[in-house]
């Protein structure tokens, strides 16, 4: 009888360990192992450090504290020297941007724009031109998620008509347009009053729900 019981507890504890073990190899499957995954926030405003970078680094905060695989870089281009596509690239900044699209660590990007003149800015324009290497012979940044961040001057200044210009652009790229859900079903708008979003509570909240989702996504993604 002793031994009936002994074997049937072993053959109890054998199975909570095989299942605790599955269980354990499913979760790591699920969540890619511990895999980095790298979210870059582009600000392509020509004024550096101002509010566009400021708005991309909130989504930016906001999609790191999703899970510590997610890893976030701002890349300002405020100040540099981006011409637009041409059939032979220019000498400029541009190279050395390129390789850090390349990174096979690559989750996702957030674009930031200020609306101007109700479209994204003309920096904004060439970057996103000059990104073209990345088009062929294979499309890098395909099946990849992103979202958009515009900063206006008013409240209805033209983010909306910013964020979808950038989607129609990173979609010949292959990419995922991703939104924010609400308040931010396209993307971030903010409003800039004297050079500062701080006191646009529901602008920064827009940011943080999109920052959220576009990291949730590459997870699902990668």
């Amino acid at each position: 009888m002793q031994e009936n019981v002994t074997r049937r507890n072993f053959l109890a504890t054998a199975g909570i360990a095989a299942v605790a073990a599955t269980s354990v190899s499913t979760f790591a499957a699920e969540s890619g192992g511990g895999k980095t995954l790298k979210l870059l926030g582009i600000s392509c405003s020509p004024r550096k450090g101002m509010t566009t970078a400021k708005a991309v680094q909130a989504a930016l905060d906001a999609a790191k504290a999703v899970d510590p695989r997610i890893q976030t870089e701002l890349i300002d281009l405020g100040g540099l020297n981006i011409a637009p596509w041409s059939p032979k690239p220019p000498d400029d900044d541009m190279k050395n941007l390129l390789p850090k699209f390349q990174d096979p660590a690559l989750g996702g990007l957030i674009i930031g724009s200020p609306a101007y003149f109700r479209s994204l800015s003309g920096l904004a324009k060439c970057f996103l031109e000059r990104l073209a290497p990345l088009r062929e012979p294979k499309m890098v940044l395909a099946e990849k998620p992103f979202g958009v961040v515009a900063v206006g001057a008013f409240r209805n200044g033209g983010q909306e008509m910013t964020i979808e210009q950038i989607q129609a652009i990173l979609l010949c790229y292959g990419m995922i347009p991703v939104g924010g859900h609400a308040p931010a079903f396209q993307g971030a708008t903010l409003l800039s009053a004297n050079d500062s979003i701080a006191q646009d509570e529901l602008g920064l909240k827009t940011a943080a729900q999109l920052g959220r989702r576009v990291a949730e996504a590459a997870l699902k993604l990668a």
